[in-house]
């Protein structure tokens, strides 16, 4: 029986030619760090369902700034936790709120690293519902402008892009109407456009202390069961004047990541979220998995997939064992 004349496991024998054959390659400036910000002074408070992160006080984002940029990572994304929280989520929309100051320590500190604001009302509602909430049910129309007033802020205080992830129908076209009255037209909309009512995010509920007092998000955010829905909101999303869009979370959604990559040309982001990370670092810390390569796999599996920027709270620490 003649052998076949392709060996493919001539490309794999060594470490320098399984480098000269790699197909996807994940690097610092393709990772975006994920930062929550609270009140006080000195705040570098760990969050005990993430290990590794920490919430961190306007006073402390100097530095982090910095460090983000010699790590050379692609940028930044803010969740602001404040101090007090109200029906109508106006700590969201304060021009001295936590996320404008934020925004203007981060960019003092170092000008060229781009920032991105999440703009949502959840973290500031005392309800914990991403918008105007009457006891039963999220107001889709009455939720648009206050997203579009935290988006003015947020450009205003400085941020290269606002990323609503509030999964409200029409919220794109509000924003990006809302930045245009303003003159803030270069404003990049990065729309959280596939955003699915995941089990995946918990940790970051106690993170950002946002989770709803009564109810759910399933009314608003997708169905995990629904891959056609996901490709429907991004084009209406773009239609509406979205710049980029996102697909959230990433490892349960790398089907959608991939048909989002063949069907649209915008720039594609995911986010791997707080349930990916700590299910991560619960494994490691066990020793079930090895790290960092189970680490690094889960990010090249999401650049695989075609994600062009990943939101990961592995950022820094990938970026420390790969810088050139």
């Amino acid at each position: 029986m003649a052998f076949p004349e392709h060996r493919p496991r001539r490309l794999r024998r060594t470490p320098a030619l399984r480098e000269l054959a790699r197909e996807t390659r994940v690097t610092p400036a393709d990772l975006i760090d994920a930062l929550f910000v609270v009140e006080g002074t000195g705040v570098r408070e760990p969050i005990q369902a993430m290990p590794g992160v920490s919430r961190l006080s306007v006073d402390q984002l100097a530095d982090e700034a910095k460090r983000i940029a010699d790590l050379g990572l692609g940028g930044v994304i803010l969740f602001g936790i404040p101090a007090r929280k109200d029906a109508l989520g106006s700590g969201a929309y304060d021009p001295d709120g936590i996320i404008p100051r934020a925004i203007r320590a981060m960019k003092k500190a170092t000008p060229e690293l781009v920032v991105i604001a999440d703009v949502c009302l959840c973290e500031y509602t005392d309800h914990g519902h991403c918008g105007v909430y009457d006891g039963a049910s999220v107001d889709n129309d009455e939720t648009l402008p206050l997203l579009a007033r935290a988006s003015v802020v947020a450009a205003e205080a400085g941020a290269d892009i606002v990323a609503p992830s509030d999964m409200m129908d029409g919220r794109v076209r509000a924003i990006r109407r809302g930045l245009d009255a303003a003159e803030l037209e270069d404003t990049v909309i990065l729309s959280y456009a596939a955003k699915y009512a995941s089990a995946f995010y918990g940790p970051f509920r106690e993170a950002a202390e946002s989770a709803p007092q009564s109810g759910d998000r399933r009314g608003y955010q997708m169905d995990p069961a629904n891959a056609r829905e996901a490709l429907l909101e991004i084009e209406t999303d773009l239609a509406e004047g979205a710049d980029m869009i996102l697909v959230k979370p990433a490892l349960p959604c790398l089907d959608i990541v991939r048909a989002a990559r063949e069907r649209f040309a915008v720039p594609l982001f995911a986010y791997q979220v707080s349930g990916e990370y700590s299910m991560l670092q619960a494994a490691i810390e066990r020793g079930w998995l090895e790290s960092p390569r189970a680490i690094d796999e889960s990010l090249l599996s999401i650049r695989r997939a075609g994600a062009d920027r990943i939101i990961t709270y592995f950022a820094k620490d990938f970026a420390r064992r790969h810088r050139g």
